[in-house]
């Protein structure tokens, strides 16, 4: 997939979550914009997150392109934006 492909941050999470408040504000502030996505209000949401967590719907996960990426830390989310998709870095 090349990096024009790419086109958003999309962050699934569940209300009540502390990693999911950990993560999205740790992207924050590092200025990486986000479309997010409530997996208990959202099915469809749900069913992306199982695909990418082997079933389990576990959050935070992200997806940019076509990789997912399971409670990734903040900065595991930037490096690899750093590395594919730079144009969605703000800095």
């Amino acid at each position: 997939m090349s990096a024009d492909a790419i086109d958003a941050v999309h962050v699934y999470w569940r209300p009540g979550c502390p990693y999911c408040t950990m993560l999205r504000r740790g992207l924050e502030r590092l200025g990486i914009p986000t479309i997010e996505h409530d997996i208990w209000s959202d099915p469809q949401a749900a069913a992306v997150v199982r695909s990418h967590a082997n079933g389990n719907e576990t959050v935070p996960t992200v997806v940019i392109g076509t990789t997912g990426m399971v409670n990734p830390p903040a900065q595991v989310v930037a490096d690899f934006l750093a590395a594919n998709a730079p144009h969605l870095l703000s800095n």
